[in-house]
């Protein structure tokens, strides 16, 4: 074999050792910015989510609050059904 034959040979191998390293590489950085992504989809999800349960946890206590205003009004009412001869 001569020089220039083992010259080749050594280029051709050297550009696959390279290309192989290259994809490797770009597997890695892919990975990396899939798992960033999943990590700021993770934190919109989480910001989200803790709005809608203080909105319901707010919606749930005016809720109570109107329950117990009308509990109070029912109680009014029957007092005065009560207080006019009548039973309720």
């Amino acid at each position: 074999m001569d020089a220039a034959i083992a010259g080749a040979l050594a280029a051709v191998l050297a550009s696959l050792v390279t290309a192989a390293a290259a994809a490797y590489g770009s597997r890695g950085a892919t990975r990396v910015a899939q798992e960033g992504g999943v990590i700021t989809g993770y934190d919109k999800l989480t910001e989200r989510l803790a709005k809608e349960r203080d909105k319901a946890e707010t919606d749930q206590s005016t809720a109570e609050a109107k329950v117990a205003a009308l509990e109070l009004e029912v109680a009014r009412l029957r007092l005065l059904v009560t207080q006019l001869g009548g039973t309720p």
